[in-house]
């Protein structure tokens, strides 16, 4: 009996990633990351291109990303990274198909910013368009290594900063921003910060620098996939052991879970008919 139950709710799952596809809003979402990643690309890479230092680059680089965050978030929560996407799959946030379709829009959208940035750059000071580097005599391990622990840390603030059990937060953009400015203070010179696999890849296509672009994509993934994990299910507010004992489970829903880790209680996440959970740093909706 207990079979047929799992086996209904993992058909019932697999019709609700489906049914984005026909949602309005996910493809408005789509678009809201295409955007919001070309700006990040633009705006932040094109930092690099003029020799202006670590400051200015941490401080561009996280003043985009909080701007960016306020503009569309919640229109998508807000992404424009395919790593903090990845952690949010990993914490069963958002389905597989929206997960997918959202890191191809970033890409796309990654593209297209360093087609921009190149197009409105002079030649002379084109360069590899701020794709990062490892900095002379770092191993290829500890790169790896730095990325994986910058970006862990970002998805890690991300979560903790979308923890709607948590009393007084601080805005989230600014939080974002924060994180995504001291991490590139200490990693700007040592990887290059890439900390954002789509924000690597546009400007390596574009210029046609492909050094270590495993390492940019692998790092980040693995940091963000263990973030989002660690926080939602032993660092939130209502991490529980009952809670992690149901993460295993075909019907888990962290939003069915009150401040206790307990399901259905008085504290959990009320939903209006039709409408999605939050996603990350905004709630969407996909109404029209």
């Amino acid at each position: 009996m207990e079979s047929i139950k799992n086996t209904e709710q993992v058909t019932a799952n697999m019709v609700s990633s489906v049914e984005d596809l026909k949602s309005r809003g996910l493809w408005i979402a789509l678009l809201a990351e295409l955007l919001g990643t070309l700006l990040l690309v633009l705006v932040g890479s094109g930092s690099c291109l003029y020799q202006g230092g670590i400051i200015v680059i941490s401080l561009c680089f996280g003043f985009s990303v909080a701007t960016i965050v306020y503009a569309i978030g919640n229109v998508s929560g807000g992404h424009i990274n395919p790593a903090v996407t990845v952690g949010f799959l990993a914490a069963r946030r958002i389905t597989l198909i929206r997960a997918m379709l959202y890191v191809v829009a970033q890409v796309i959208g990654a593209v297209l910013g360093a087609t921009l940035l190149k197009l409105s750059t002079p030649e002379a000071f084109q360069a590899n368009l701020g794709s990062p580097t490892l900095a002379q005599g770092l191993t290829t391990d500890k790169g790896f290594a730095v990325e994986m622990i910058i970006t862990f840390t970002l998805v890690l603030t991300v979560f903790a900063a979308c923890d709607n059990q948590r009393d007084n937060c601080a805005p989230v953009p600014l939080s974002i921003g924060l994180a995504i400015a001291m991490c590139h203070l200490w990693a700007v010179p040592v990887t290059g910060s890439g900390m954002n696999p789509a924000r690597v890849f546009g400007p390596n296509l574009v210029s046609g620098f492909w050094d270590n672009q495993w390492l940019y994509w692998l790092g980040p993934l693995a940091g963000a996939a263990l973030a989002g994990l660690l926080y939602d299910l032993v660092f939130a507010v209502n991490a529980t052991p009952s809670k992690m004992a149901g993460f295993f489970t075909p019907s888990y829903d962290n939003d069915n879970y009150d401040k206790n880790g307990k399901v259905g209680g008085d504290d959990t996440i009320p939903l209006e008919s039709g409408e999605n959970k939050p996603e990350s740093y905004g709630s969407t909706s996909d109404n029209p």
